[in-house]
Order: C-alpha cells, then structure tokens, then sequence
C-alpha cells in the first residue's frame, strides 16, 4: 500500500472521515461507555500522529532498508479531492451492485498481504541485538548455489512475521475490534512517517481540497456514512461503546476514519520537520498544531454527540490545524520562512 504511487494512497486512507454509531440496532450508551470510547478513539489518533512525525525527521534522509518517503506536491494535492471523490463513489456504487460479503471478504484478504506493515512496526521495537542473529535458507556456508533469489532475513524478522501474521489470521477469521485497531494505527502511523509534504503551501492546498470533499460527502449525501458502515476493513479505528456492559463482545462502535488522522498528520509532521530546520532548538510550530489536533477532534466529537449526527472531522480539524500555526508565525514574524521553506529545507535528521 505505501508503495504505491502517491496519488493511489491517500484517497483510500482519506475516505471514511466520519465519527460515528453503529446503526445497526438502537442503542443508548451510558455516559461513562461514550466517554470511554470517544477518549480512546482520541488517544488513539494522538498516537501515530505524534510517533509518526517524529520518525518523519529520522527518515528525512535515511536510506536504510529503502524506505524513502513520497513526497506530495501541488500538483498531487490538488489531485486527492478528485480522486478522493472517485473512490469513494466507486466503492459506493460496488456496496451498491454486489454482495457486501464478497467485497469484504477479497478487502480482508487485501489488507492480509498488508500484515508487512504491522511486521515493521513491531520490528522496530524489537531489542536491536536481535538483528545480529542472521538466517540463510543453506545447511552449510560451504555450499554455493546459482543466486536466483538473494534475501537476507534475521530472528527479529521472523519474530516480527510470525506476530503479524497472528494478528492478520485473528482479523481475517473474527474481524475483531481490536485486530482492526492493531492494523489501522499500523497504516496510519507508516502514513504520517513515509508521505511527505514539500512544503507548508502545499499543506494548505491539500488540507483545503479535502476540508472540502469532506464537509459535500457527509452533509451532501449518504455516500460518506453508508460506505464507512459496510467497509469491513482496517481503514478506520474503532472502539466499543457498550465495551463495559459486553466487555470485549461488544458491538456498537464509534468511528474515526484514518484519513482524519493521517491528512492532518502529515500537516503536523511538516511542521515539526521545519521547527527542527529553523534550529532554534524549539518545537512550537509541531505543539501548536498537535495541540490545535486535539481541539479539533474534541470539537468534533461534541458537535456529533451533541446533534446526534455524523461529522466531518476535517472541518474542525483543517481550521485548527492551519490556522493555529499561522497565527503563531503571524506573532514570531516567521510567515515567510513558514511558507518558502521547501522539501529540501526539511529534510535535516535528529
């Protein structure tokens, strides 16, 4: 999935951006099961937001393993909101004309395969001392072979794959919450790590498109709720509602898409990327727009709970996040280093 092209991506990750119930069955949570789950699902995002962005410096210009990040330019973010748009009618239209459970099922499969993302992620946790044990598929350094295939693996990684792998069978077999929780903070967090914006316009560009597509999609029409409802994919964190009358049986979840987590994110990543250029040894453009997250999605999750309806969570998180940074470089006198910064000016490793 992250090696797509950079156009291929964020559409399918930005496309289910609404908080909301699981319709299915009339349900009233208890104050302390709402609360619970609302406080989860914000701790949640804050997570691959905040690890994200910082190993978004380390890889800036690290070549190890291949992982270069993808950087997005203008061109590309005013791409997204089109494209955006395109998958999430067509995948409408697909819920529309076939059988859910057949569409879930090759999803499920698909997002198996994607169990190599989860694997790196327990990789890096992993005690480096781990990395020096190396495996070769010969029962003797003696013996040569004509090297038709030549890949070099280690006991961490074979750790890492097995524990991936238990977690894909588990998500693939049950769709359990919390399999869908392990792989979708997986994607969001190699998300906000690996894709890249050019620089602070861009942001902006990309941001305001799909604040757009957002706020048409949800209030516009139903495309946006009902397709968030029947895709049964790791595309979206959940946690229970009912968690402390059913325990982990629960069913009525609330929702928070990956695309209200991965498009700001990135924003935020950005930005502690250029207070690290500015080498004032601060960060006050990355805790000023992780604090404006947080204001966003407490916003948003009020507004939902309060009318009883599905938000778009870009149009409190867009306004936040840009806005607050601004005003903060407006204050510092630092709106036009903010904004002629480019990829290259970033690019600095800690």
């Amino acid at each position: 999935l992250l090696r797509m092209n950079v156009q291929s991506k964020l559409p399918l990750i930005s496309s289910f951006t609404a908080i909301t119930r699981n319709a299915t069955v009339r349900f009233t949570a208890t104050p302390e099961g709402t609360a619970l789950a609302y406080g989860s699902l914000l701790f949640m995002a804050l997570l691959p937001i905040f690890f994200g962005a910082l190993r978004s410096v380390r890889c800036s210009k690290s070549k190890k393993g291949g992982e270069m990040p993808e950087t997005i330019t203008s061109r590309d973010a005013a791409r997204f909101p089109i494209i955006a748009s395109c998958t999430l009618f067509g995948l409408y239209l697909f819920f529309k004309l076939f059988s859910q459970e057949y569409i879930n099922l090759l999803l499920s499969l698909y997002f198996f395969v994607l169990e190599s993302l989860l694997c790196r992620i327990l990789s890096a946790r992993l005690d480096p001392d781990v990395e020096r044990l190396r495996h070769h598929l010969t029962n003797s350094n003696n013996v040569v072979f004509a090297e038709i295939l030549n890949y070099e693996f280690d006991t961490k990684s074979l750790i890492c794959l097995v524990l991936s792998s238990v977690v894909g069978v588990w998500y693939l077999l049950k769709k359990h919450w919390i399999a869908n929780n392990l792989f979708g903070l997986a994607f969001a967090l190699n998300g906000v790590e690996l894709l890249h914006l050019n620089n602070v316009s861009t942001g902006c560009i990309l941001l305001g498109g799909l604040f757009v597509y957002d706020v048409f999609w949800v209030f516009g029409t139903n495309v946006m709720v009902t397709v968030a409802k029947s895709f049964e994919a790791p595309i979206k964190l959940v946690f229970p509602q009912d968690l402390l009358e059913k325990g982990l049986g629960a069913s009525n979840f609330a929702m928070l898409g990956l695309g209200d987590i991965v498009i700001p994110g990135i924003f935020i990543a950005l930005l502690l990327r250029f207070d690290v250029s500015l080498k004032k040894n601060t960060r006050t453009y990355f805790y000023s727009s992780f604090v404006a997250y947080i204001f966003g999605l407490v916003l948003t999750i009020f507004i939902m709970h309060t009318f009883k309806h599905a938000q778009p969570a870009l149009l409190y998180l867009v306004p936040a996040c840009v806005g607050f940074p601004v005003l903060v470089a407006l204050l510092k006198g630092e709106v036009t280093e903010m904004f002629s910064q480019s990829k290259e000016g970033l690019g600095i490793v800690i």
